[in-house]
């Protein structure tokens, strides 16, 4: 075979799209794939109570534009998140309702802290190269600052370094203490900025597919047909001979003139490399963890909270809280009412870890009934959770995060070959990294770099955009700013 693709674990898989791109340009690779289905760290579970749910990867949304692409090649529709009736901002113990992408400030100085926190943000991530973020001016200086130091350094006011934690954990499954203020800034840019990654509406949680997001991988999978192999995790890579030698777990064994690795970086210590990884390469491997959170989806009879005049979506601030961020997942039809809650706060949700899936239930729907002011939340009629950090090929979600110090001295490597060896999953992305989009991009520039040693492209091609896809939203002409007359809304 030509190549290979080992896919231990990736989103809307890095893996079976490097795989259709080698296949489409007249190569014959082969997927490895760990689990007994595809899709990784996307998940959708059909059933009779749901129709459809995603578990794990699910939203899309402008400029993401190669996982819009395979959605459109397979005919699969997207729909937009309902975001109609009011956001609902709850904090020290009080919901206020609020229209637009975040919740706007009452008191002058804590609207002026919030504006300049995110203003900061911003004008510091264009600093920042999305392809190589360990060369910024600032980067040595950033990298070993935490993002509790940098919000610390920043802000002026409580309410709003609060708020920057939730910001924290809502995008990286992660404590403001644990990531490097340089890696989350990166993140933040290469998402599009603090609007952009944050938002629901012209943001990256405006739409989800109909059917659910798995379908693409599957459709990818169905495409290669018998040259995907499912629960075939890697245990050996040898590359010392004229071929690349891969064994599986069940002594199965592959022959390739390449590889590609499209894993998380920390998910590359269950396999053994002879010869050994380069230095970096295996300390790198050592030094990224993964992400903590457990997804979770509530459904109930009917949409109480549109009857009350609420959306769905609840930012809420409460020490310990088992949900920092919901939005609403009612069918596009508007079946199967129900409210997603995910980013759970990375220290709340590591301490729900060992309780019961029915009494985590319970303390959702009291948050939710607090917020909403509703009874009716209290009386689910069904729910679906996945713990993502009890998955043997995941280690956690959405995606690996650099802890202070080690973007600037082992994030070069990230991405670059070992040998015949190539590196994919959406970490090594520069456009949506931790996304599907992502993903998409990994394995597509892993497949090209193959392409390129090989002779078929020029080095040049490796690196392409993507053209613009007809599902978009016109950016805005402005950065967004707080209206210093804004007031809460009362309820």
């Amino acid at each position: 075979m030509d190549a290979l693709t080992v896919s231990l674990f990736l989103p809307v898989s890095a893996g079976l799209s490097a795989a259709k791109l080698l296949q489409e340009s007249g190569l014959s690779p082969v997927v490895l794939e760990a689990r007994d289905r595809v899709g990784g760290r996307t998940f959708t579970v059909r059933n009779k109570e749901t129709k459809w749910v995603d578990l794990g990867g699910a939203y899309v949304g402008p400029t993401q534009n190669r996982i819009l692409r395979l959605a459109a090649e397979y005919g699969i529709k997207t729909y937009k998140v309902n975001e109609k009736e009011n956001l609902v901002h709850y904090t020290n113990g009080k919901s206020y309702p609020f229209k637009g992408s975040f919740p706007p400030m009452w008191n002058p100085i804590i609207m002026l802290d919030f504006n300049n926190l995110f203003r900061t943000m911003d004008e510091m991530g264009e600093e920042i190269p999305k392809e190589a973020p360990w060369r910024a001016p600032h980067a040595e200086e950033w990298d070993k600052m935490s993002m509790q130091q940098l919000v610390d350094k920043i802000c002026w006011t409580s309410t709003v370094r609060r708020f920057a934690t939730l910001f924290v954990n809502v995008n990286v499954t992660s404590e403001p203490h644990e990531v490097s203020a340089l890696w989350f800034l990166w993140y933040v840019k290469q998402c599009g900025g603090t609007m952009r990654i944050f938002s629901t509406d012209n943001g990256g949680q405006e739409r989800k597919f109909v059917g659910g997001s798995s379908q693409i991988s599957e459709c990818m999978a169905q495409e290669l047909g018998e040259r995907v192999k499912l629960q075939s995790p890697v245990y050996r890579i040898d590359q010392s001979g004229d071929m690349v030698v891969v064994e599986t777990l069940d002594k199965q064994t592959y022959m390739a003139r390449y590889v590609i690795v499209a894993t998380p970086p920390g998910l590359n210590l269950k396999m053994h490399f002879t010869p050994e990884l380069p230095p970096l390469r295996n300390q790198l491997i050592h030094r990224v963890p993964m992400g903590s959170v457990i997804k979770c989806m509530v459904y109930y009879r009917e949409n109480f909270w549109r009857k009350k005049g609420f959306c769905g979506t609840m930012v809420i601030e409460e020490e310990g809280a088992p949900i920092g961020l919901t939005l609403d997942d009612t069918k596009p039809d508007g079946t199967v009412p129900a409210i997603m809650g995910a980013g759970v706060p990375a220290a709340a949700g590591r301490r729900s870890y060992k309780l019961f899936s029915c009494f985590r239930l319970k303390r959702i729907c009291d948050i939710y009934s607090r917020v909403l002011g509703s009874e009716e939340a209290l009386h689910p009629v069904h729910y679906e959770e996945k713990n993502w950090c009890e998955e043997e090929y995941s280690g956690g979600c959405y995606t690996a995060y650099f802890p202070p110090g080690i973007l600037t001295q082992y994030g070069r490597v990230l991405r670059e070959p070992v040998g015949r060896l190539y590196f994919a999953g959406t970490e090594t992305a520069t456009e949506w990294s931790g996304y599907m989009e992502g993903a998409v991009q990994a394995g597509e520039r892993a497949a090209r770099e193959i392409m390129c040693a090989m002779g078929k492209i020029h080095q040049s091609q490796v690196w392409q955009d993507e053209p613009e896809s007809q599902v978009r939203r016109e950016e805005r002409s402005s950065p967004w700013y707080l209206d210093v007359n804004s007031k809460y809304s009362e309820k």
